[in-house]
């Protein structure tokens, strides 16, 4: 199998080691089956490293950071959060230009942040100074997460598109649907038509990804909604961690609505839209060949 010159150096080292490992690996359709399974499991948590660095210290300064310490805790979270992105980047995890994108969702997430915070969606425990008004910049580390994970994925899984929409349709649909984030406050919520909007874009769209010798596919409205469900999940051990709370949680822990997955869809929308500014959507290997091959007559 060729090697991916797209992945980082720390990356290319551990796809040969494992080709070199899974090559000997025995080829009757049980085994393979496990066999990619495995590796599937393996390249997400891989794509998930930075995001399940940031909840497990979110978690770990719930349960064990002391409550009397000079440092905040949300201070504490913000220096951790930093210093898992320069490791990072130090230690060829991430590339700059990747970096780039995720410094984007930093930024479009802390303005929503700041915005959410003040109309009373969320709130924050208001300890430590690394803070913009009442959002701590740990915060923003969160967005950065889902942009982390998305750019990493697009590499490992080399995901390819079958009738992926033109991007400046793409783009017009994101900022709508982050427009509405702020003005379903004021005005009416037009997050159901949105959702609409979303499916009659994406719903031809067939995303292709390689997992280890097989190249499967699924429809890309499907991807979505499963990375927002376990976005989800994170956002209950998020909560549950106190990092914040919704307003049905002031009275003690309970999970987060499952409306919120309907969020997390459309957010991943406004991230996909993002990431293809870095990794512009390419078609599966046929159809580039195909599209290149001389036409008769």
């Amino acid at each position: 199998m060729a090697r991916r010159p797209d992945l980082t150096g720390v990356e290319r080292r551990l796809d040969d080691a494992a080709h070199r490992l899974l090559a000997r690996a025995p080829h009757s359709r049980l085994w393979s089956g496990v066999v990619e399974f495995l590796v599937f499991g393996a390249k997400q948590a891989w794509a998930c490293v930075f995001g399940a660095a940031l909840l497990a210290v979110i978690l770990a300064a719930r349960l064990w950071y002391p409550v009397d310490s000079v440092l905040a805790r949300n201070d504490a979270l913000t220096i951790a959060a930093i210093v898992i992105q320069v490791v990072m980047i130090w230690r060829g995890l991430e590339t700059w230009s990747e970096l780039r994108v995720i410094v984007v969702f930093h930024i479009v997430g802390t303005a929503m942040e700041l915005f959410k915070t003040d109309v009373g969606s969320w709130a924050y425990d208001q300890g430590g100074v690394l803070r913009i008004l009442s959002v701590p910049l740990f915060t923003g580390f969160m967005y950065g997460a889902v942009g982390s994970y998305l750019v990493r994925v697009y590499r490992l899984f080399d995901l390819r598109f079958t009738r992926y929409p033109r991007r400046w349709v793409t783009a017009v649909v994101a900022v709508a649907i982050y427009v509405n984030f702020f003005t379903h406050h004021f005005f009416v919520d037009l997050r159901w038509l949105l959702l609409v909007a979303v499916a009659v874009v994406f719903g031809p769209a067939v995303m292709h990804f390689q997992v280890f010798r097989r190249r499967l596919r699924m429809p890309l409205i499907l991807a979505f909604a499963l990375v927002a469900f376990f976005i989800w999940l994170a956002e209950n051990i998020g909560t549950f961690a106190q990092a914040w709370t919704y307003p049905d949680q002031s009275g003690g822990w309970q999970p987060v609505s499952p409306e919120k997955v309907v969020s997390w869809f459309l957010l991943m929308i406004i991230s996909v839209v993002l990431v293809t500014w870095v990794y512009p959507p390419r078609p599966p290997e046929e159809e580039t060949v195909a599209a290149r091959a001389p036409q008769p007559g």
